[in-house]
Parts: C-alpha cells; sequence; structure tokens
C-alpha cells in the first residue's frame, strides 16, 4: 500500500539528516508515511520536479545546496519568496495538485537567536548562496547594524546587501573578522569533504555568538574554536531542526511532537 512521503534533494545529499528528523517525527505521531532523501544534480532538477509533481503521494520536498535559486523557475511562487528571500527551500505538493515553493530557513535560523537583542548589532556573514539569502532577511528583520559578508565573489554579495537594504561591506575569505556581535557561516566551508574555514576569532568580544549552519560534522573546526575562546556558540541542529518543524506541518499536516527534542537531537549526534 501506498503511503505520503516527502524527500530532501540536493548535490551531494548522502550526509543530509533531514530523514531522521522527519521519520522521527512521523514514528512519534503514528502518522503512516515516510521521508527520503534523493540525488538531484543541476541537470536533472527540472525532470524531478515534473515527475515528482505527478505523484499523488508525493507531499513535497526540502531543497538544499546547489539548487534552492534554480528551483523557483520551477514551481509557483504565491507568497512572492522570490521577491523577499530570494531562494526557496522547501517545495509543497498542494490537495489540488499545484506545487508551491516557500521558504522554512529564515524562521528555523532566527529561532536560536530570537532572545538576543540584536537591534544595531555589528554582524558578520560568510557566504552568499542560497542558505545566506534567508540568513540576511532575517537579519535584516531584527535590523541589525553593519553587517560585514565574507564571500569570494564580491558583487554577488554586495548584490545581497542592497537586497535587503543592510548597511555593510564585502571583503575576502582572508580578511580579517571585525569585532561583531555575531558571526554566522552560512557557506560550506568547514563540512565534511569541503575545505576549512579558517578564521582569526581573536577580534570578537567576550559576548560574542558564533553560528555555524554546517552540521556534518556538528562542532565544525569555527564552532572548536568559538569554544576555546569561551564564545557561546550555535549549532547546524538548531536551524536543521527548526526549519525541518515548519516543512514536516506543510507536508504531513501536523506539527512537530512536543517535548521531544532532547530525544531527537540525541539521535541525530549518536
Amino acid at each position: 500500500m501506498s503511503v505520503p512521503f516527502a524527500e530532501v534533494i540536493g548535490d551531494p545529499i548522502a550526509h543530509s539528516k533531514s530523514p531522521l528528523i522527519h521519520n522521527f517525527w512521523l514514528e512519534a505521531l503514528g502518522i503512516p508515511g515516510d521521508y527520503r532523501r534523493f540525488h538531484v544534480t543541476a541537470d536533472v532538477l527540472p525532470d524531478y520536479i515534473a515527475g515528482a509533481c505527478a505523484d499523488a503521494d508525493w507531499r513535497g520536498c526540502n531543497v538544499t545546496l546547489p539548487h534552492k535559486v534554480a528551483v523557483m523557475d520551477l514551481v509557483d511562487d504565491p507568497g512572492d519568496v522570490r521577491g523577499t528571500i530570494g531562494a526557496m527551500n522547501t517545495i509543497v505538493r498542494q490537495p489540488d495538485g499545484a506545487v508551491i515553493g516557500t521558504n522554512t530557513d529564515a524562521a528555523g535560523f532566527y529561532a536560536p537567536l530570537a532572545d538576543l537583542d540584536l537591534e544595531g548589532a555589528p554582524v558578520a556573514v560568510v557566504g552568499a548562496g542560497g542558505a545566506a539569502r534567508a540568513v540576511l532577511f532575517a537579519l535584516a528583520r531584527a535590523d541589525v547594524g553593519h553587517v560585514t559578508i565574507f564571500n569570494r565573489s564580491p558583487l554577488k554579495a554586495m548584490g545581497l546587501l542592497a537586497t535587503f537594504g543592510l548597511k555593510g561591506e564585502v571583503v575576502g575569505l582572508d580578511a580579517a573578522l571585525p569585532p561583531v556581535s555575531l558571526l554566522v557561516n552560512s557557506s560550506s566551508l568547514g563540512m565534511t569533504g569541503q575545505p576549512p574555514l579558517d578564521l582569526d576569532l581573536s577580534p570578537l568580544p567576550d559576548a560574542a555568538v558564533v553560528y555555524d549552519l554546517v552540521y556534518a560534522p556538528l562542532q565544525t573546526g569555527l564552532l572548536k574554536a568559538a569554544a576555546a575562546r569561551g564564545l557561546d556558540t550555535v549549532d547546524g541542529l538548531d536551524m536543521l531542526i527548526g526549519q525541518a518543524a515548519l516543512a514536516f506541518e506543510l507536508f504531513f499536516g501536523q506539527s512537530p511532537p512536543e517535548g521531544r527534542d532532547d530525544e531527537l537531537r540525541a539521535l541525530l549526534t549518536a
């Protein structure tokens, strides 16, 4: 008997922990369904979306690197994600068969920072891809101060500052880190199989927070360096679980179970 299912797509995709999260919630709630990972390269992305849309059991997919921008051309955009964040990480099949895109990354990213007063605070962000768009969208809503973007391509990153109405500058990956209140790595640097992210954290004040969106490995070189300095850190699981919770409700029609976060985190770090 067929069951409703969702999946996560990307290239690479083997590292994704999303199936563990969603299937844990499905089992906890007793919902018949499944959540899978599926390797999709850029050249077959249009065919994948077209084929998935035709499957009545397919509830949608999460989208990871490198497809968060390209997928916007393949689905409906009723919430104007293109005009706001400019990247989609969640695709949902509607009951009538229509397929729409949205973004749960921004809310998932900001949730661990909700208790911080970031108004006017200087911030540094590494990267200028789809994840960075969600990060900068959220930071703009938090009314942060000067934003320094570290990126290989200055022109692309300058466009993001303008898009989100942020004041700041773009520097190369080898530039010195300014004394910011929040440092966010939104790039793939430091991920298993990718080059490391080597930043000298000594300019950061003692009250700074270091947030790494990478979760494979969970304790990245950046977070280890931050912990060695006694700085507060946020790891990639916080954002991963936060954005997944919003997507889960869109896919399966129920919120994740309450009071099970510690159990889930233990599963993800086993």
